[in-house]
């Protein structure tokens, strides 16, 4: 069922070609408003402008703005989602294992957002929403690297609030726990039911869970909410 967004938007996704980023999109897409994502390979879902990009590179990050900006014009509503896992233990993590997930991760965050910016200074509106993770709330063995940028973004999130939120744009954190993806599908079911036991709700979330919590803090009812984390976890981080 699609219907149209009292208020359509333009909405720019990271990553959006797959797992949480493609279902986010689907879900602007279904609510009316104007919808590109950027992927290095593959396609968003019907209905969105897919544009090239690596978040790892700034260049291509400003090509893909322009692009999506001839387009649909401004970016309003940025989803920083693209991300990578690099999981190994400490001990056998190189520098390059933590730096290049953090460049993908958090510096990858911080230039879409950089970018984006722009527009919504000049437009005086605009809503930024990062894709965390519980892990970054709660650590994970062998997720140091993963851990460490995904609770940056919390940081970066609350400082772009201070900076700019007098100028009607937010920024918020989504942190999601377990979800059923390609990722946890081909987990042992024995793994799996390991990992159910310590979420309270007793399952995995689903994409569309959290697609809608991402899309309701785009929307209008959400215009006085900034620097929130919001956990769609099932209870496992208990919104630390």
């Amino acid at each position: 069922m699609t219907f149209s967004a009292p208020n359509p938007r333009t909405v720019l996704i990271t990553g959006g070609n797959r797992g949480i980023g493609l279902a986010i999109a689907e879900e602007f897409v279904a609510q009316g408003h104007r919808v590109a994502v950027t992927a290095r390979s593959g396609q968003g879902p019907e209905g969105t402008l897919t544009v090239r990009a690596d978040v790892t590179d700034a260049a291509s990050i400003d090509a893909a703005f322009t692009e999506v900006e001839a387009a649909y014009g401004p970016v309003e509503v940025l989803v920083a989602n693209a991300g990578i896992t690099r999981d190994l233990l400490l001990m056998r993590m190189t520098e390059e294992d933590f730096t290049d997930v953090v460049d993908t991760n958090l510096t990858g965050a911080f230039r879409v957002v950089k970018r984006a910016s722009k527009g919504m200074m000049k437009a005086r509106f605009g809503r930024i929403i990062l894709v965390s993770s519980v892990v970054g709330l709660l650590g994970s063995a062998g997720q140091i690297n993963y851990a460490a940028s995904k609770s940056g973004l919390v940081g970066l999130a609350r400082s772009v609030t201070r900076e700019l939120g007098s100028r009607g744009i937010t920024a918020n954190v989504v942190a999601p726990g377990f979800i059923e993806t390609e990722m946890t599908a081909v987990l042992p079911e024995a793994t799996q039911a390991e990992y159910r036991k310590s979420i309270p709700a007793g399952r995995f979330a689903t994409t569309d869970e959290v697609a809608k919590v991402i899309a309701w803090l785009a929307s209008d009812d959400a215009a006085y909410i900034s620097g929130a984390v919001i956990p769609v976890d099932g209870g496992l981080g208990m919104g630390h």
